[in-house]
């Protein structure tokens, strides 16, 4: 395997979120649902974009969001994001999903997207993200 591809097959980011997916998560076609990923998704850009931003951020945005591979009862979902770019509000929060297939150790990129969230005040308006600390993303 060429080195771009071998880079390619390993998750981009910080592990953020690792959950089970249950038989409560299922669609009508027995795989897992769609928006159970996109929330679960949604949930780790939060969380960097909490970090980032040193307070709180909302979801503004999704873009090109694309399911790969379906999720399966009793895989684990690990979630992971990476800080691609901050306007003066606004940052744009790389995410990749990973199913940890059950029973076995085989892992597999199932869906990835690009999530744009506002820095907001106590009073939900949009506030200025302060500087990134050397060393970290944008």
């Amino acid at each position: 395997m060429a080195q771009s591809e071998e880079a390619a097959a390993l998750p981009q980011g910080e592990l953020t979120v690792r959950t089970i997916a249950m038989p409560a998560d299922t669609n009508a076609n027995g795989d897992i649902f769609g928006g159970w990923v996109m929330s679960q998704m949604d949930q780790a850009g939060g969380i960097a974009g909490v970090e980032r931003a040193q307070g709180r951020v909302v979801t503004v945005a999704v873009d090109g969001m694309t399911f790969l591979r379906p999720v399966r009862v009793g895989d684990v979902l690990c979630v992971y994001s990476r800080v691609v770019g901050t306007g003066r509000t606004s940052m744009r929060i790389q995410i990749e999903a990973w199913a940890r297939r059950f029973r076995t150790q085989t892992r597999e990129k199932v869906t990835e997207g690009v999530f744009t969230f506002v820095a907001i005040d106590d009073d939900g308006r949009p506030r200025p993200i302060p500087p990134a600390a050397p060393g970290l993303s944008p």
